[in-house]
């Protein structure tokens, strides 16, 4: 079956604006152009749209949606398959979040009270599989999957208390961390304190601290963009100027050797 702008819009539940703007920036060509010069879509149209729609869902760009559609190795049954693996967690998430304000309207409502665990559910919940999202596959490659899930399981046990520790340590963390990088001293005072803020941030997360533990994150960090980009939040070049905090910090490896 043949659609035009209009009746595809309609179909997928978005609008004609989007569709024309699809066009212009290549990731979704109509089959062709009739005589009367309407965009003219087909099966095949209507099935790349659907994978679009598909990885907006899960928050892709739409320029890394183009790359991964575009890609030689492209494969429509893996790309599937992977949407519905990240969409039930997607709403595992939003179920969490769910019970969370009905329990929370309950309550309000006179029903039974929630505890602290209870109300944080949700939003802890959130930070792992956000974390597991963005670097799942590295760190369960170096840490293997019994620490990935000790360090969940102590995320979930968390307290209102000690999430709320995190996100101002997270926030002063990130304040001191800049001032560090303007000094340009990885071995200076507030270059240490980051690195030691950045130590005890971890310790939330991690089973059991080492100190070579923290080194090799701190190496992955530089190594691998998604993490720098993380870091580089707080200055550029932050990311290489913990990595070399935290080489003198625990006295692992040559701080003054930095990786190209």
């Amino acid at each position: 079956m043949e659609y035009t702008v209009q009746k595809l819009s309609r179909l997928a539940g978005i609008s004609a604006r989007t569709l024309r703007y699809y066009d212009e920036i290549g990731i979704l060509k109509p089959a062709r152009i009739n005589s009367s010069g309407y965009r003219i879509y087909g099966p095949a149209e209507v099935d790349r749209l659907q994978q679009i729609m598909f990885y907006r869902e899960l928050d892709v760009n739409l320029e890394t949606i183009k790359e991964i559609l575009d890609s030689p190795d492209y494969d429509v049954i893996k790309a599937l398959k992977g949407h519905r693996e990240k969409l039930l967690e997607k709403r595992k998430r939003l179920d969490l979040i769910i019970r969370n304000v009905e329990k929370t309207i309950s309550m309000k409502e006179g029903g039974k009270a929630m505890s602290d665990k209870e109300k944080f559910e949700g939003f802890k919940q959130s930070l792992i599989d956000e974390n597991e999202k963005k670097y799942g596959k590295e760190i369960r490659e170096k840490y293997g999957d019994e620490q990935v899930e000790k360090s969940n399981a102590k995320v979930l046990n968390m307290t209102k208390e000690q999430y709320d520790e995190i996100k101002e340590l997270e926030a002063a963390f990130f304040e001191t961390l800049k001032a560090a990088v303007e000094t340009g001293n990885p071995a200076g005072e507030l270059a240490q304190k980051a690195a030691d803020m950045h130590r005890k941030w971890l310790s939330y997360f991690w089973d059991s601290y080492t100190k070579e533990a923290h080194m090799g994150v701190a190496q992955m960090y530089v190594v691998d963009e998604r993490f720098s980009e993380y870091y580089e939040k707080a200055a550029p070049g932050a990311a290489v100027f913990l990595r070399d905090a935290i080489k003198i910090y625990t006295g692992i490896g040559n701080p003054s050797c930095h990786m190209s």
